[in-house]
C-alpha cells in the first residue's frame, strides 16, 4: 500500500497555514482546523513529520488557552513537549545534513521555554502554584526570559520562598533595570531601599526626565516598612512635581496611605480624586468602598458597586464593595458569599479577607474568622486594621491574654503611634487590672492625634464608666470642632442625656443620624428621650416599635437563609 502524501505542496504546508492564521490571532479557526488535522494525525502517524506534529499541538494548545480550557491546554501542552523531546532524540540520532531547507523549520519551531510559561499560565490560573514553580524551576536558569523570573518571583513569595523570590526579581531588574513592579516586589521582601535605588542608578543618569525615580523608591520603600508619615510626605512631594502632577497610581497610593494612618477624610478626597482622574478604576475601590460604609453612606458604596461591576467582574473590588453595603446592612450571610467570591477571584485580597472574617466573626464563627486574619496580616503586615480584626476576635472569645500578646507585638512592630496605642488601650480596657493603663495610653495618643477618633470614642468610654460626664463633654466637643462623625454625635448626646441637657442632646442625635440614617443606637437614643417626654404615648409606640423591630429582623433573617441557600451550592466557603 504506498503511504499517504506528506501535506504540503509547493506552495505553503497546511501546517504553515495553521501558524499563519495563530500569528493573525484567529484563534477560533486554528482550534477547528489543528483538532482535525491532529486526529488525521493520529490515523495515520505517517502524515505529518515530528517537528510538524509538534506545532499543530502547540497550536492547538494555545488556542484553548485562549478559550480558557486550563486544564485541557495542559494536557495538550505536555503532549508537545513529549514530542519535543522525541523530535530531539531523532535529530540527535539523525544529525543535519547541512542543507539550507532544515533550518527554516527548526527556526520557526514555537519555543520549548514559551510552552512552559503558558503551561505554568495555566496553573495559576487553575490555582496549582505548586506545578506551576515545578515547570518554571525546570527551566535552567541562564534560559529564563523576564517573564519567567517575574512569574518564578510572585510564585515563591506567595509560597513564602523569600530568598528565592529575592533572587529572581533581582534578575529582572538586571534584565530590565526600570522594571517597578518588582522593585515593589524587592522592597515588599524587606530589600533595603537604597540597595534597590543601586540596582537603577545607571539608567536613571542616562536618560533625562527620570531623576524622580531616586525619590519614588525611597517612597515606596518607607510603605513597605510601615513608616506612614515619610511615605505620605515622599508621595506628597512628588504629586506637586508638574510633571507627575495627577498621576493616578499615586493618588491611590496617598489615599492607601491615608487610610492606613487612620485619616479616613482624606483617604476619601484621595480616592475621589483618582476616580476623577480615571473613571474606570478598580484598583483601591474596595477600600473606597469600605470607608463609604463605615460612614454610612451605604447609597453611595451601591451605586460604586454597580458602577465596578460594569467595569468587571473579574476583579475582586466590586465583590468587596458589594459585600460592605451588606455588611453594614447587617446581612452578614450574604456578605460572607460576596467576600468568599472575592477570594475566589483574588486570594491576595487583603480587604476581601477582612470582609470575609468580619462576617464570620459577626456569625458567631469566631474560629474561622481568625485564620481569615491571620492570612490578611501574612499578606499586609504593615496595616493595623488586619490586628484590629484579629484582637477583636480574641476579645470576642475571652481570649484576652492572647489580645494582649499581639496588641503589644504591634505596638513593638509598628511603633508607638496614635493607632497602635488606641489598640493596646482597648485591649488594656478589658481587663480591670489594667484600666489605669488604658487611660495613659489613650491621653498618649491623645497628644500625638487630638482628633483620632479611636481614641476619642475609648477615652469617652473610659470616663463614661467612671462618670466623669463634663470631661467627656469636653473632650467630645473639642474632637468635634474640626471634623464631623456620626459616632462622637451620638456619644455627645448620650452625655448630654446623663447631665440632664435634653434639647442639645436630641439635638447631636440629630446630627449623628443626617450623617448614616442607619445608626441604631442614635436612634434608639432619639427614641428613649421621645418616650420620656411624652409618657401618654409610650405604650402604644412601644407596640409600633416592637412590630417595626420585628419585621426588620424577619427581613433580615429572610434574607441571610436566602443568602445562605445560594452561598452553599457554590464551593466558595473555607480558604481554598
Amino acid at each position: 500500500v504506498p503511504s499517504a502524501p506528506r501535506f504540503s505542496a509547493a506552495g505553503m504546508s497546511v501546517v504553515e497555514h495553521v501558524r499563519e492564521m495563530a500569528s493573525a490571532g484567529l484563534h477560533s479557526n486554528v482550534r477547528l482546523l489543528s483538532g482535525l488535522l491532529l486526529t488525521m494525525s493520529g490515523n495515520n502517524p505517517e502524515l505529518f513529520s515530528p517537528s510538524q506534529k509538534y506545532q499543530l499541538l502547540v497550536y492547538h494548545a494555545d488556542s484553548l488557552f485562549h478559550d480558557k480550557e486550563y486544564r485541557n491546554a495542559v494536557s495538550k501542552y505536555t503532549m508537545a513537549l513529549q514530542q519535543k523531546k522525541a523530535l530531539s532524540k531523532t535529530s540527535k540520532v539523525r544529525p543535519s545534513t547541512g542543507n539550507a531547507a532544515s533550518t527554516p523549520q527548526s527556526q520557526c519551531l514555537p519555543s520549548e521555554i514559551e510552552v512552559k510559561y503558558k503551561m505554568a499560565e495555566c496553573y495559576t490560573m487553575l490555582k496549582q502554584d505548586k506545578d506551576a514553580i515545578a515547570i518554571l524551576d525546570g527551566i535552567p536558569s541562564r534560559q529564563r526570559t523576564p517573564k519567567i523570573n517575574m512569574m518564578l518571583a510572585n510564585l515563591y513569595k506567595k509560597a513564602g520562598q523569600e530568598r528565592s523570590s529575592v533572587t529572581s526579581y533581582k534578575e529582572v531588574l538586571r534584565q530590565c533595570p526600570l522594571a517597578l513592579d518588582a522593585i515593589l516586589g524587592l522592597l515588599s521582601l524587606s530589600v533595603k531601599g537604597a540597595e534597590v535605588a543601586s540596582m537603577t542608578i545607571n539608567v536613571i543618569q542616562s536618560i533625562p526626565n527620570l531623576d524622580w525615580l531616586s525619590v519614588w523608591i525611597k517612597a515606596y520603600a518607607f510603605v513597605h516598612t510601615g513608616d506612614n508619615t515619610r511615605a505620605i510626605n515622599t508621595i506628597c512631594s512628588l504629586e506637586k512635581k508638574s510633571l507627575l502632577r495627577d498621576n493616578v497610581d499615586l493618588l491611590g497610593s496617598l489615599a492607601d496611605l491615608y487610610f492606613r494612618a487612620g485619616d479616613n477624610k482624606n483617604s476619601i478626597l484621595k480616592f475621589e480624586q483618582a476616580q476623577m482622574l480615571d473613571p474606570y478604576l478598580i484598583k483601591g475601590m474596595d477600600v473606597y468602598g469600605y470607608l463609604l460604609a463605615r460612614e454610612g453612606r451605604l447609597e453611595d458604596v451601591e451605586n460604586l458597586g454597580c458602577r465596578l461591576f460594569n467595569i468587571s467582574d473579574q476583579h475582586a473590588e466590586p465583590w468587596v464593595v458589594s459585600g460592605c453595603h451588606s455588611f453594614y446592612s447587617k446581612r452578614y450571610s450574604r456578605a460572607l458569599y460576596l467576600g468568599a467570591k472575592a477570594i475566589q477571584l483574588n486570594s491576595n485580597s487583603v480587604q476581601a479577607l477582612l470582609l470575609k472574617g468580619a462576617a464570620l466573626r459577626n456569625m458567631g464563627r469566631v474560629q474561622e474568622a481568625i485564620i481569615h486574619f491571620r492570612e490578611a496580616i501574612r499578606l499586609a503586615p504593615c496595616r493595623l486594621d488586619c490586628y484590629e480584626g484579629l484582637i477583636e476576635c480574641y476579645l470576642a472569645s475571652n481570649s484576652i491574654r492572647e489580645a494582649m500578646v499581639m496588641a503589644n507585638n504591634v505596638y513593638k512592630t509598628l511603633g508607638a503611634n496614635a493607632q497602635t496605642l488606641t489598640l493596646l488601650a482597648t485591649v488594656c480596657l478589658e481587663d480591670p487590672v489594667t484600666q489605669e493603663k488604658a487611660k495613659t495610653l489613650l491621653d498618649k495618643a491623645l497628644t500625638q492625634r487630638p482628633d483620632y477618633i479611636k481614641a476619642v470614642v475609648k477615652k469617652a468610654e473610659l470616663l463614661s464608666r467612671e462618670q466623669k460626664y463634663e470631661d467627656g463633654i469636653a473632650l467630645l466637643r473639642n474632637a468635634l470642632a474640626n471634623q464631623s462623625d456620626c459616632v462622637l454625635h451620638r456619644i455627645l448626646g448620650d452625655f448630654l442625656v446623663a447631665v440632664n441637657e435634653y434639647q442639645e442632646a436630641m439635638d447631636q442625635y440629630s446630627i449623628a443620624l443626617s450623617l448614616d440614617p442607619n445608626d441604631q443606637k442614635s436612634l434608639e437614643g432619639m427614641q428613649k428621650m421621645e418616650k420620656e417626654e411624652s409618657p401618654t404615648d409610650a405604650t402604644q409606640e412601644e407596640d409600633v416599635d416592637d412590630m417595626e423591630g420585628s419585621g426588620e429582623e424577619g427581613d433580615l433573617e429572610g434574607s441571610d437563609s436566602e443568602a445562605a441557600q445560594w452561598a452553599d451550592q457554590e464551593q466558595w466557603f473555607g480558604m481554598q
